[in-house]
């Protein structure tokens, strides 16, 4: 088997992503404090930037899947990167200042949304141009699990960067970790090759791609029960996220309480770690049962979280819940993305991974806000439980569609007689 490492930029590639992951988990602990305590905001008003963030996947998901095709993918990933830096910067500064206020705020974090959603079209389109196929399960479990790595350590260095110094703090060290991962990804050297010049026809190339996806006997129903999935999944961690912070220990003080919620998003990373360690293991099996894997057991992991008891024990559950989802994201996570560049066609990698990615987070600015308000008029815990009956359901339904017969190009091959 060839060494991963040896494929001529993957090396910058995976570290540039752990760089900016570490970063962004600082981010997950620190914009729902400056909204609580900068700005005096509530469930309400952190659903709302929540939502903001993902907003532009819903609106402009599909036109991302376009550029990533048009054009060369690597300067896309650098400008995004360096852009997102000065974006997160100025939030910072502005709340340093003073200067910050919900309006604004929400702007610039639909902003950044905007060039994530780029970054995100191109960098999961241009891992199948450094990788051969049968390295990509391989490739995505590597990166997977240094997400993992990042999410045991960097929401509690969040949850302590934020006690210790501020929110606006903990943004700019994010802002940091972009401009490091933009300079990394523009050392890259391997030649990437312009697009083969075509007649180009923005609405013929997007009904391309979304018959791709939509189409496929696998894909259409990976991708619909996936959206459905979202959709709970934001619900259900919006009004986790605020739980946490606000009725799992009444009366810690809120900066505290960041500690805890970065303690807690830690041992999520933890279970990920575990569930990429298992990921090879479960697709030898198939991916599709790898992924049915984790939509089954996900529900589960929300309901111990709604379940949760006040003081010191609750803490425990919320803890075990996070390591229970993310064990599961972790098992499916390489397997999904594996199965679906391989099976995708280099021309319409970008539109593939946009239209399911574009609609996925698109999700989010539906699932945010409606988690806020109904955290706010029926209590963090019936929230939760409502995400997590919305993902029993899309698992149910996944698990009767041909999803579960799914798997590599490559498996088959070898299953296949001679």
């Amino acid at each position: 088997m060839e060494r991963l490492f040896g494929h001529p930029g993957y090396a910058r590639f995976w570290t540039a992503d752990t760089v900016s992951t570490f970063g962004t988990y600082l981010t997950t602990v620190a914009l729902p404090v400056v909204v609580i305590a900068t700005l005096g905001g509530g469930d309400v008003e952190v659903g709302l930037v929540n939502g903001a963030r993902w907003l532009p996947y819903l609106l402009f998901g599909l036109l991302a899947g376009v550029v990533a095709d048009r054009y060369r993918r690597r300067p896309i990933l650098v400008g995004t990167d360096l852009a997102r830096a000065v974006l997160l910067a100025l939030v910072a500064v502005l709340a340093l200042l003073g200067a910050l206020n919900l309006p604004v705020l929400v702007v610039l974090v639909a902003a950044f949304g905007t060039l994530s959603l780029l970054y995100e079209a191109a960098h999961q389109s241009y891992l199948p141009r450094l990788v051969p196929p049968a390295a990509l399960t391989r490739a995505n479990a590597r990166l997977e699990q240094s997400t993992s790595v990042a999410q045991t350590t960097g929401p509690f260095l969040g949850g302590a960067v934020v006690a210790a110094l501020g929110a606006p703090v903990a943004l700019l060290a994010d802002a940091v970790s972009y401009l490091l991962s933009g300079l990394l990804l523009a050392t890259i050297r391997r030649p990437e090759p312009a697009p083969a010049p075509e007649s180009r026809h923005l609405g013929r190339e997007l009904r391309e791609g979304l018959s791709w996806v939509y189409r496929h006997p696998v894909l259409a129903p990976y991708a619909l029960t996936l959206h459905a999935r979202f959709l709970f999944a934001s619900l259900a961690s919006t009004a986790f996220t605020l739980f946490v912070l606000r009725g799992l220990d009444p009366g810690l003080p809120e900066q505290r309480a960041a500690l805890g919620l970065g303690a807690v998003l830690a041992l999520g990373g933890v279970g990920a770690v575990v569930g990429n360690a298992l990921s090879d293991r479960a697709g030898r099996y198939g991916a599709g049962r790898a992924i049915l894997l984790e939509r089954v057991v996900e529900p589960l992991g929300w309901t111990l979280a709604a379940l949760a008891l006040t003081g010191r024990a609750g803490w425990v559950m919320v803890g075990a819940a996070q390591f229970l989802v993310w064990c599961a994201l972790g098992v499916s996570g390489p397997n999904e993305m594996g199965y679906r560049q391989a099976v995708t066609p280099d021309r319409l990698q970008g539109r593939m991974n946009a239209t399911i990615r574009s609609l996925n987070w698109g999700m989010l600015t539906v699932g945010a806000p409606l988690g806020g308000l109904l955290a706010a008029h029926l209590g963090h815990r019936a929230a939760i439980g409502i995400g997590a009956g919305g993902m029993a359901l899309a698992a149910v339904v996944a698990v009767l569609s041909p999803l579960r017969t799914a798997r590599h190009p490559e498996d088959e091959a070898v299953a296949a007689p001679v």
